[in-house]
């Protein structure tokens, strides 16, 4: 099954299938991951990075996306192509000597997930190609809010519609914000989130939710967490912004995964 998913930003990793260059890797930025890898095996000529082009062919075999911009996600591919110029990334070690380029790169995005800013962020780490997957070392597993996800991706349109509920899950949805209680206007900028339990109303502004969820963390810009001022349920940001952008419902869980809560892997 395809995941379809609006507004999307992310940071890939390839691997080459050559027999002549076998065993080397690539990071870049996409906006459209179905696009992007038939660019790079097709040539620099049809828009491939000209350190692919001619190497193929590649696969596609991991995507790190939920980056709220284009420029968020140019910098997560800036420190992952370069972690010892990162000064963020200073803790990492040096690929080691009969370490392949793939395990270190994974081993670098281990470590990026737990570091600020990133650890706040609400990525999915999906495995595009389940044959190349592998675990996160001990102690460096991803923050419970970044799922583990498997199988393709696909970006879409922000204005494509959302998939119409069944008659058990339709519910009446307020146009009213339930934290300033103003009223949603046609055309604005700041989309209500809605929450994701089948019974619960709640729609809220963007920036006016993150406010209530960061009441108790009045040092940071992005929340974690937070209680819905509609059913009064704790739920995750990133959950609320995965359901936003219509890819909530088709995540898995890691199942090899020992963590206890997210607050435990966070290094800020």
């Amino acid at each position: 099954m395809v995941v379809e998913v609006r507004g999307f930003f992310g940071v890939y990793l390839l691997y080459c299938t050559n027999p002549r260059y076998q065993g080397r890797i690539y990071i870049g930025f996409t906006v459209n991951p179905e696009r992007r890898i038939d660019q790079h095996n097709a040539g620099k000529r049809c828009g491939g990075a000209w350190k692919t082009s001619g190497r193929g062919p590649w696969d596609m075999v991991l995507i790190v996306h939920g980056f709220p911009s284009d420029v968020a996600a140019l910098r997560f591919e800036w420190a992952w192509q370069h972690p010892h110029s990162s000064r963020r990334l200073t803790h990492v070690t040096r690929r080691r000597t009969r370490e392949r380029p793939f395990d270190f790169h994974l081993r670098v995005l281990a470590h990026m997930l737990q570091t600020a800013p990133w650890c706040r962020l609400p990525l999915t780490i999906r495995w595009l190609k389940q044959e190349y997957c592998r675990e996160f070392p001990p102690g460096l597993e991803p923050p419970l809010h970044m799922p583990i996800a498997f199988g393709p991706v696909r970006a879409v349109k922000d204005t494509k519609c959302a998939e119409p509920l069944s008659p058990e899950e339709q519910v009446v949805t307020t146009k009213h914000c339930s934290v300033c209680l103003k009223t949603f206007q046609d055309g604005d900028e700041d989309i209500p989130l809605h929450c994701f339990h089948p019974t619960c109303t709640m729609a809220a502004h963007i920036f006016c939710l993150s406010r209530l969820f960061l009441e108790k963390e009045p040092n940071h810009i992005l929340p974690i967490e937070g209680q819905c001022p509609g059913c009064k349920n704790l739920i995750l940001w990133g959950d609320l912004i995965r359901h936003h952008k219509g890819c909530y419902g088709n995540l898995e869980a890691d199942p090899t995964s020992s963590q206890k809560h997210w607050a435990d892997e966070l290094q800020l």
